[in-house]
């Protein structure tokens, strides 16, 4: 049927047409392969439900989901998603995410919670959840920056990358979209609770195409991260093993069509592993917005900003005794500070290398942590403190 009629159909009666479909993705084995499925050979899932009350069809999941019918209410589901504060919006609708709606895979009913924006330019920040300091300070730098020019910031809500990304985005006054692995009446990690409430109280969403009852699995993830890739224009890799799953999500943005950034890192560390080997493969290198302006016109002053944010739109500020704007540390201090990097340090090197007493070191670290210019790992290993 000609997607056009479809939607036109569609759109006479929005709301019945989104509990219908919630009705159907609550069926066992109905997923959204199988609910599009129906609307293209129906024109939509309320026609889908009315033919399959009324037919006598001898095909056995037919005959399954006609039974399974008899015990749905649409229009209770439906109460009860916006009782629980859960939105639908399906591509046929504005709110859908623009670039989203074009894919041949895009969900037909996406759930959320939170803003529906209309047609915003996009980017995905991911990366790995097992962060260094340097790699949490850049993505939050990069979203910042990206968000202070209009630009919605998409990520997973994950431990480690996603979360800066998102609390970038919030920091530079900007909108953020998380996109669950799980449904809606579940936050993944329990921790980030927090960071998903100011998502949606500053303007963001939280997005799903699980039922909300689905709780997370493993099996989620990688699927969830086309959803990210897709919704945006394109995707930053900030720091990833070679076997990680924001490597995933690049393998779908290149499916997809979009651009694809890499942050370089320290040829030391684990987690820049993936992102040197993107750049190498041919992936855009990227320190500031500017990089990926470059690549993608459109985000070029997307929205204006206001004069408050025009200020102060400099990449990560490293808090060290080179690149230091707060007063000058005392000469033992600052021998640590020079000692240390975004690469852990423990404890015994320090002594080793620094010209600090032995009995004095603890305390030193100690005013170092309190001052906020390092910070202490497990294991008594001490890395640089980075500002956005």
């Amino acid at each position: 049927m000609d997607n056009q009629k479809v939607t036109a159909n569609i759109e006479k009666d929005l709301p019945e047409e989104k509990a219908y479909r919630a009705m159907l993705h609550t069926l066992p084995g109905i997923g959204s392969v199988r609910i599009r499925q129906l609307i293209e050979r129906f024109g939509s899932a309320v026609k889908a439900c009315a033919e399959l009350e009324s037919s006598g069809s001898g095909e056995q999941w037919w005959q399954k989901l006609k039974l399974m019918l008899k015990e749905a209410d649409p229009f209770e589901i439906y109460a009860n998603l916006q009782a629980q504060g859960i939105g639908i919006v399906i591509p046929e609708e504005d709110g859908y995410p623009e670039l989203l709606r074009h894919l041949a895979d895009a969900p037909p009913l996406l759930y959320y919670k939170g803003t529906l924006t209309d047609k915003r330019e996009a980017l995905a920040i991911v990366g790995s959840r097992k962060a260094t300091p340097y790699g949490r300070a850049a993505a939050e730098s990069l979203a910042k920056e990206s968000a202070r020019e209009g630009i919605v910031i998409v990520s997973g809500l994950a431990r480690g990358i996603d979360s800066a990304a998102h609390r970038g985005a919030l920091t530079g006054g900007g909108i953020t979209w998380a996109v669950m692995g799980c449904g809606l009446k579940f936050i993944y990690p329990p921790e980030n609770q927090k960071l998903a409430t100011e998502i949606i109280e500053k303007g963001g969403a939280l997005w799903s195409e699980y039922p909300p009852e689905t709780p997370p699995a493993p099996q989620l993830f990688p699927a969830r991260n086309r959803l990210i890739s897709g919704m945006s224009r394109g995707v930053v890799v900030v720091e990833a093993a070679l076997k990680s799953g924001a490597l995933i999500t690049v393998d779908f943005a290149l499916e997809q069509g979009r651009e694809v950034f890499a942050v370089p890192g320290p040829i030391f560390s684990q987690m820049s592993k993936g992102p040197n080997q993107l750049i190498r493969q041919g992936a855009k290198l990227v320190e500031s917005y500017e990089d990926i302006c470059s690549e993608i016109p459109g985000f070029a002053r997307a929205i204006p900003l206001s004069p408050a944010t025009e200020k102060d739109n400099n990449a990560i500020d490293r808090v060290d005794g080179n690149m230091n704007t707060e007063k000058e540390s005392d000469p033992q201090s600052q021998e640590i500070l020079n000692l240390l990097s975004d690469l852990p340090m423990h404890i015994d090197e320090i002594t080793q290398k620094a010209k600090v007493a032995p009995e004095q070191l603890p305390l030193i670290l100690l005013e170092l942590q309190l001052a906020g210019r390092i910070q202490q790992l497990p294991g008594q290993f001490y890395v640089l403190t980075y500002k956005c």
